[in-house]
């Protein structure tokens, strides 16, 4: 499935926004096996019912608890164009098409050789910016009160169970402190990454 995510994202897409591209990528996961993990994980979570659909009720909804607020006709025009004919929602495929529409659109497109250059160090980037989701003061460590909030906000059962939480950080915790620095998360995300490959 994840080999369906990379191919889909290399193949050009009709369906383009047009938006003004913007000069900051910060976002933007160069890495193909980040970047398909990553996707498959936000496209699970916010298939509520778990059909192998997002509907725009359930895109709108997951935006909304991330505190981004959308007007649904607006949502709704931005992804018509990439739902199937006969379905009621995007597969994970034309999930992957509306990502790489947006990207395109915000961030340009980029040559894969450019890409492929900056792999390792982008991978560090990428996973830094990962890690300031979770890190919510800034303080360069994650606690578990910081990574229920951010489960909680995703919708997960965690974000109401402090135990559960602090064993997630346990697990991961080499240095035993009672939080997570970025070098143990690092560690921790690619260690899941080889894992799922």
């Amino acid at each position: 499935m994840e080999t369906a995510g990379t191919t889909a994202c290399a193949t050009p897409s009709k369906r383009r926004l047009s938006t003004k591209a913007s000069s900051s990528s910060s976002f933007r996961l160069r890495c193909d096996s980040l970047n398909s993990l990553r996707l498959r994980r936000i496209f699970d979570l916010f298939d509520k019912n778990n059909d192998g659909l997002i509907t725009v009720d359930e895109l709108s909804r997951a935006l909304n608890l991330l505190g981004l607020d959308t007007d649904l006709s607006d949502l709704e025009s931005t992804i018509k164009s990439f739902i199937q004919p006969g379905n009621k929602g995007l597969q994970f495929e034309d999930f992957v098409s509306l990502h790489q529409s947006l990207d395109d659109a915000y961030f340009g497109a980029e040559d894969v050789a450019e890409i492929d250059h900056k792999t390792m160090s982008q991978e560090d980037s990428d996973l830094s910016e990962a890690f300031k989701v979770f890190d919510e003061d800034g303080d360069g460590y994650i606690s578990a009160k910081e990574l229920q909030v951010v489960l909680g906000k995703l919708g997960f059962s965690e974000g109401n169970e402090i135990d559960r939480v602090e064993k997630m950080i346990f697990s991961v915790d080499r240095n035993q402190d009672g939080r997570v620095d970025f070098f143990e998360f690092k560690d921790m995300m690619r260690s899941v990454l080889v894992r799922s490959s």
